[in-house]
């Protein structure tokens, strides 16, 4: 047994493995809870460390996400490409926001669909120079929802109650 197999078969192994993939993007919750599950945390003990893992990349993608995609832009034309792209991005979800304004970033992230999420609603709330205390907790709001949702569908919502 390697020492990475060992240390995700210890129950603090099990909660932080959970907790690291959930503070990936693109995969966040939707992943970090049925992994949590399958290796031995229930689904509750699996939603809640995702849900709290999801949450951390959420301030410093607010506070920097603009400044890096300015950098990105002179450094060279590949990273220039790339954060137009990360900025064509948030400015696709524009809309949603405009209409629903706090509501939609709620939206925005608590849909369990690619292209949305806590990275992404963090990523809009820094481009659209949304302010963090109106963002902060509404982004928290759509994880929790995201994580109901996820957790539900994948396992049933009887099994939850």
């Amino acid at each position: 047994m390697d020492i990475i197999t060992q240390f995700i078969a210890t129950p603090i192994g099990r909660y932080v493995t959970t907790f690291i993939i959930s503070m990936l993007p693109v995969i966040e919750l939707r992943g970090a809870i049925p992994i949590g599950v399958s290796l031995g945390l229930s689904h509750i003990q699996s939603m809640l460390t995702s849900c709290i893992g999801n949450m951390v990349p959420v301030p410093f993608v607010i506070l920097f996400a603009r400044q890096l995609i300015d950098w990105m832009k002179k450094k060279s034309a590949r990273l220039s490409a790339f954060a137009k792209k990360l900025e064509d991005r948030a400015y696709s979800k524009r809309d949603v926001i405009k209409r629903w304004q706090i509501l939609g970033l709620v939206i925005l992230v608590a849909i369990p669909l690619p292209g949305t999420g806590a990275w992404t609603g963090a990523l809009v709330a820094a481009v659209l120079n949304l302010r963090k205390r109106a963002a902060i907790p509404a982004i928290l709001l759509g994880v929790i929802i995201a994580g109901v949702l996820i957790t539900g569908i994948t396992y049933g919502f009887t099994s939850i109650i």
